[in-house]
């Protein structure tokens, strides 16, 4: 296994595309399917397999001739053709194919590993936090594309102007990634974001999250000690955050800058942030929202953009998908919708929301879903989180506790732990959405959050009812 892992790396060197076909195991997976297109798209020979695959990753694979003709998985998959192997988080340790890419002793990456092996001549800009990376990441990207600097990537929503959320060339002198830090690998237990050995790096705040894997909190904040003491050139920092700041000041060997939330006004509804004397107007809006645009605004600076081109530019991003994402707008309400699942996320979100419209009252709902959310020792983490919103509403689904193997929690547990007397909590999809159909919407605005779908309730016909 070593010795073949050392040939492929001196081969790497020495031959542009030594590696020229690739097997992924849980191709069906959001940044996965995304990274075969990309490597496909660059030349290689790709295969993948899966046992469950759905849109909108089963049709892009399907567009690229990658979709699998089976689902499941199949060890006659894997043989000694194959240069390489990378698995996806979804897989099991006991999957029948990586077993037997062990016993013909094909290297085994993890995406982010694999990621990190092809980029080593690159600057590489990591994009880390509990909160906001991805839509820092897009936000640098959506600059960059508009001056038109050459970039590789790694973002986790699809954005405008982008046909996959990943791209790895030969020519590209940096790439930008967003730094997760979720575990690479069934076999791999590292953080995503150990694997990059950031050049820049931004980490936008520290919010205990994956309660699953990281136990406490202190386990937790290590993971991103280790992140900030592998930088090797720049930590751009939130200094509103209080935890992030000790970090932060802890002894390492790269410099520092921090940012907070810009100057900015809000007429007629929309956001104005003011810089050196000019008004720059802009699509996205709320604190946590302008605080990611000034992380992405100094990394920008990094890279020898001037503020006036970050901000002339920046003024046309609309945000990544699900990242407050209009969905639809009304003559007296709005309907929005938000990847927000964490405490953090949800004071954020509701508060922006409330800021940027403050003659409207905001119903606001979101799913607990996570490992995390859905845990009994976690639940009071949401205390606070809801306070904003004139009409709180708490969704889960006793099905997906169930299929997470959690222990059951009721909703009593939920009101004890949001501490909100006016929360409203709803178990059943249908139900919610007709609690939210029955609700009159004049100078009421929506906002649902989640890193689920409310088990399938559709967004579009939820919007089409009450908007």
């Amino acid at each position: 296994m070593v010795q073949r892992y050392e040939m492929c790396i001196i081969f790497k060197l020495e031959l542009k595309y030594f590696i020229v076909k690739i097997h992924l195991i849980a191709i069906g997976g959001s940044a996965m399917h995304n990274m075969a297109i990309a490597l496909s798209l660059k030349g290689f020979e790709v295969s993948g397999s899966d046992d469950a695959i759905f849109d909108p990753s089963k049709s892009r694979l399907e567009k690229y001739h990658l979709l699998p003709e089976k689902l499941g998985w199949n060890p006659a998959n894997i043989d000694e053709s194959i240069d390489a192997i990378i698995l996806g988080m979804h897989a099991r340790e006991d999957n029948p194919e990586l077993l037997k890419a062990k016993e013909l002793n094909i290297p085994i990456y993890s995406y982010p590993e694999y990621i990190y092996n092809q980029s080593q001549n690159k600057t590489r800009i990591v994009i880390g936090g509990s909160h906001g990376k991805t839509s820092i990441t897009a936000m640098i990207l959506h600059v960059l594309n508009l001056l038109e600097m050459d970039c590789d990537y790694m973002v986790g929503a699809q954005l405008n102007g982008f046909e996959a959320m990943f791209r790895l060339s030969e020519k590209a002198p940096i790439i930008i990634l967003e730094g997760d830090e979720y575990l690479s690998s069934p076999i791999d237990r590292r953080p995503k974001f150990h694997w990059y050995k950031a050049d820049i790096a931004v980490l936008s705040g520290i919010a205990w999250d994956h309660i699953n894997v990281f136990p406490t909190f202190e386990n937790y904040v290590d993971q991103f000690r280790i992140f900030k003491n592998d930088i090797s050139r720049t930590l751009i920092y939130c200094q509103d955050d209080e935890e992030l700041c000790k970090l932060a000041h802890e002894p390492s060997i790269c410099d520092l800058k921090a940012y907070s939330t810009p100057d900015f006004i809000i007429q007629n509804g929309q956001t104005i942030v003011l810089d050196q004397g000019k008004k720059y107007p802009l699509e996205i809006f709320g604190d946590h929202n302008l605080q990611n645009c000034n992380a992405a605004r100094m990394v920008c600076n990094e890279l020898g953009i001037s503020n006036a081109d970050f901000y002339t530019t920046i003024s046309s991003f609309k945000g990544a998908a699900n990242r407050l994402e209009l969905v639809k707008r009304g003559k007296d309400s709005v309907f929005y919708k938000d990847f927000a699942h964490s405490p953090s996320k949800l004071k954020a979100t509701t508060k922006a929301m409330k800021q940027q419209f403050k003659d409207r009252k905001l119903v606001a709902c979101m799913e607990l879903h996570t490992f995390s959310s859905l845990n009994k020792a976690f639940l009071e983490q949401y205390r606070g989180s809801m306070d904003s919103a004139d009409i709180p509403i708490v969704y889960y689904s006793e099905k997906a506790i169930a299929h997470k193997k959690l222990e059951p929690i009721s909703k009593q547990q939920v009101l004890d732990a949001f501490e909100l007397d006016r929360l409203v909590v709803i178990t059943d999809s249908n139900l919610l959405f007709d609690y939210l159909s029955a609700l009159t919407w004049a100078d009421k605005n929506l906002l649902m959050m989640s890193s689920g779908t409310f088990d399938g309730l559709s967004m579009n016909d939820l919007a089409d009812k009450i908007v």
